[in-house]
C-alpha cells in the first residue's frame, strides 16, 4: 500500500492563517538581553550587568529601553498584577431555626436527645 503525502498535507491557505496568527499573537513581547561580553546565556548570568530591553515587532527584535541590572528588567518584564480586593462581607441570610442535617448539633442538643 502506498503512502500519499499529497493527501496529508495542509492547505497552503490554512497554513498562512495559523502563522499570522502566530505572529500577531507574537507581536509585543519584550525580552530582557545582558550586556556582557560572550554568548546570550541564561538570565541569571551576571545579575548586576544592564540589560537591553527588546521588543519583538513580527519580524525582528527592536531595542525599547535599556534596564540597570536584572532585578530593574524583572520589574520592567513582570509589572505586579493588581491585587483583586476582596469584597465586603456580604449580607448572609440569617439561619432559622432548628437543625439542619448540615448543621453540627450544639452539646446541650446532645443532651436533650
Amino acid at each position: 500500500m502506498r503512502h500519499d503525502d499529497a493527501m496529508d498535507e495542509e492547505p497552503l491557505e490554512d497554513w498562512a492563517r495559523r502563522r499570522e496568527e502566530r505572529r500577531a499573537q507574537s507581536k509585543g513581547k519584550l525580552r530582557a538581553v545582558p550586556l556582557a561580553a560572550g554568548p546570550h546565556c541564561g538570565a541569571h548570568v551576571e545579575p548586576d550587568a544592564p540589560r537591553v530591553i527588546e521588543e519583538w515587532n513580527g519580524t525582528v527584535w527592536m531595542t525599547v529601553g535599556v534596564a540597570d541590572d536584572l532585578a530593574a528588567a524583572k520589574a520592567l518584564l513582570f509589572p505586579p498584577q493588581p491585587v483583586e480586593e476582596k469584597p465586603a462581607e456580604w449580607d448572609r441570610p440569617a439561619l432559622g431555626k432548628g437543625r439542619g442535617r448540615h448543621r453540627k448539633p450544639s452539646p446541650a442538643e446532645e443532651q436533650n436527645r
